[in-house]
């Protein structure tokens, strides 16, 4: 069976508990739960995998390139994640970048991504939907990674 990769980096195994009003009260679980709805039709898993570390994150990317996408937030590792950047430059599948506020709207350090330039395509500023939009996204690209799975 296909299974969907959700990578999710710092502080957002905290989500619903950490700063409410700039990352909205739904926490990890809820999303994930929104996704598998999201990719249950095309008979999808969720393989989900939040970690402190970037390490951790890379390893867990170098071991999931049989999924047939990705959903990633890479919390501030966006701003300076270059050994993540280097594992997503050869994840071989489709993969989206999410932010659940709009970083543009925020501090200045956090308006540029070292990963966007790799992303299939970039939500962010949608809360938790954002996660959703990625899964629907990824469904669309999916003839691009048929066979896989």
């Amino acid at each position: 069976m296909s299974a969907i990769l959700l990578v999710n980096g710092p502080n957002l195994g905290i989500l619903g508990r950490r700063e409410p009003e700039v990352y909205g009260t739904e926490t990890l679980y809820d999303i994930e739960r929104s996704i598998e709805k999201e990719i249950a039709e095309r008979g999808w898993d969720l393989v989900s995998v939040q970690r402190e570390s970037e390490g951790e994150l890379i390893r867990a990317i170098q071991e999931h390139y049989y999924t047939v996408g990705a959903i990633v937030n890479p919390g501030a590792l966006m701003i300076n994640g270059w050994g993540l950047r280097d594992a997503l430059a050869n994840y071989p599948r489709p993969w989206i970048e999410v932010h659940l506020s709009n970083v543009w709207a925020r501090e200045q350090f956090r308006h540029e991504s070292v990963l966007a330039p790799l992303a299939s395509g970039v939500v962010v500023g949608m809360g938790a939907l954002g996660y959703s939009l990625a899964a629907r996204a990824l469904l669309s690209m999916a003839p691009a990674a048929s066979g896989i799975g």
